[in-house]
């Protein structure tokens, strides 16, 4: 049988009343893929476990035991990236939420649970998807030619999509189960890979598919551009993976995107709009939202709607039947901007707030601190994407931009990293302010490590990077740096180091006796 489900059948066992995965039809593996019409559809089906929650639309999850409006990748990813952080905070008293506010999360999180099954249910899919793929699978079925090339170059873009969310594993929590097409389903429970192993293999799997990536794809599928980025993240971040540093890898891959085919977008709030998918030529990979197709209450929806509230004049924002009144900023983001109180004007074109007051003094208070508005459902002729019932949003999340591999390059240079060059990095950072100021009036003359965070900061806040990057920068659970409500307290405190890799679920680690639970927790 076809079955969507068979690495959380092997992982999580013992736990049908809480997070199992439902199959994604009741077809055989013989009907799915008789033709690349059909590869091709659970190719989507790889595409689409990032933008929908399941196959019924909004109130259907492909997880079970999580709300189907919180279970959308990108809202589980944003809320462990950046409520976490000095940048974002969340009113909503829902489960799982203010341990996030304030870093006291532990290994029943339902937030947590939900982000680690999402990623491994698209590694689950692109498994089944490789073992049904191979050179045997399709002489078979007859399927040869043409058909069997463009299913092969399927089989390098799905393995980029399984890297990426090991990736994140890796990130978030350190050493996760771990599984591939070569492991046979139901036999026997994954075994756990430590963190140092898993860089290895997903940079093994980068390296390996980059000469078989297109350098240019369907909008919204995966390029060569993106493993290199990829990469380039992945070396930057190697010191806290493994311990040991590669700026000077970081500095190679970052060169390779920079020296493609893309560009800085004319104008920085274009990226962020419901007609980002047209002339867009500095994002590398999007995640795909249409507010009448991919409909749920995560995504850009979520970060449209949470951002703003009725008295912001939600129609303004291009949704006349949502705002829903949930995550602010802390005072810390704006300050960055030179910004404390209310919110006026800023002459860096990046900072989009709305608000009086910066300061937070209350996490229940909605409009105790600036509002980000970053992400609106309009267009550039500021007219509302279509939406069925006013809520829903178009708005495409770039997961890859080409800035990153300017500031990636900036770093990487100044922690010693070869192949590059301070002046090369001053002028990638004055790109950025350019674009930002309009004019050469925010340009710097020189560079230091806390400057790149600062311009990390500007050019990427709301996108999910800030957990990543504080902890490379020792800031995130430290007490030398500290944000409103940090470790539960208005003024902020230093916290337990082991909170900088969040724990497995408690539900896992019982249900596979091959599970030890990260340190702490």
């Amino acid at each position: 049988m076809f079955t969507a489900a068979a690495f959380l059948a092997a992982t999580l066992s013992s736990c049908k009343k809480d997070l199992v995965l439902k199959p994604t039809n009741d077809l055989t593996s013989e009907v799915v893929y008789a033709n690349l019409s059909g590869y091709k559809q659970v190719l989507a089906k790889a595409y689409a476990s990032f933008a929908t929650t399941g196959p019924k639309g909004s109130g259907d999850s492909d997880l079970g035991g999580i709300d189907a409006g919180t279970s959308d990748f990108l809202r589980l990813y944003w809320n462990a990236q950046e409520l976490t952080s000095d940048e974002g905070i969340c009113v909503w008293n829902d489960p799982g939420v203010y341990d996030l506010n304030y870093q006291t999360y532990t290994s029943d999180n339902i937030l947590l649970r939900g982000l680690y099954t999402r990623s491994l249910y698209q590694i689950t899919i692109v498994n089944e998807f490789l073992r049904e793929s191979t050179p045997e699978k399709l002489a078979a079925r007859n399927i040869t030619g043409a058909d069997a090339a463009e299913i092969t170059r399927y089989r390098s873009e799905v393995r980029f999509l399984r890297a990426y969310q090991y990736w994140v594993l890796m990130d978030l929590f350190g050493n996760p189960p771990f599984i591939t097409e070569a492991n046979e389903i139901g036999v026997i429970a994954p075994k756990q890979i430590k963190r140092a192993d898993l860089f290895k293999y997903v940079e093994s799997e980068l390296l390996a598919i980059e000469p078989e990536l297109q350098a240019s794809n369907e909008y919204g599928r995966v390029t060569k551009g993106a493993d290199q980025l990829l990469l380039s993240r992945l070396y930057l971040n190697a010191s806290v993976y493994t311990g040991t540093a590669k700026n000077t890898e970081a500095v190679t891959y970052a060169n390779k995107v920079i020296g493609g085919s893309y560009s800085l977008n004319s104008a920085y709030k274009n990226l962020f709009l419901s007609d980002n998918d047209t002339n867009n030529p500095e994002v590398i990979l999007s995640i795909n939202y249409d507010g009448n197709f991919t409909q749920n209450f995560g995504g850009t929806t979520f970060l449209t709607n949470a951002s703003i509230n009725g008295d912001m004049k939600p129609a303004d924002f291009g949704i006349p039947g949502g705002g829903w009144g949930g995550i602010r900023t802390r005072s810390t983001l704006p300050a960055i901007f030179g910004i404390s109180g209310a919110f006026t004007s800023n002459p860096d074109s990046r900072a989009m707030f709305y608000g009086t007051k910066s300061a937070n003094d209350d996490v229940a208070v909605f409009t105790d601190g600036l509002r980000a508005v970053k992400f609106r459902n309009v267009d550039r002729a500021n007219v509302p994407a279509p939406s069925n019932n006013g809520t829903f949003c178009s708005i495409d999340f770039p997961l890859f931009r080409l800035p990153e591999a300017y500031l990636n390059y900036a770093e990487a240079v100044l922690r010693g990293g070869g192949g590059g060059s301070l002046n090369q990095a001053i002028d990638y950072v004055n790109k950025l302010r350019r674009r930002a100021y309009g004019n050469d009036s925010g340009n710097v003359s020189s560079l230091n490590l806390d400057d790149v965070l600062a311009e990390r900061a500007k050019e990427f806040f709301w996108e999910g990077y800030r957990r990543t990057d504080l902890i490379r920068y020792s800031k995130f659970t430290e007490g030398s740096y500290l944000w409103p409500f940090k470790g539960g307290v208005k003024a902020g405190r230093g916290v337990e180091s082991f909170r900088s890799i969040f724990p497995l679920p408690s539900a896992d680690v019982i249900a596979n006796s091959n599970l030890i639970q990260n340190p702490g927790y």
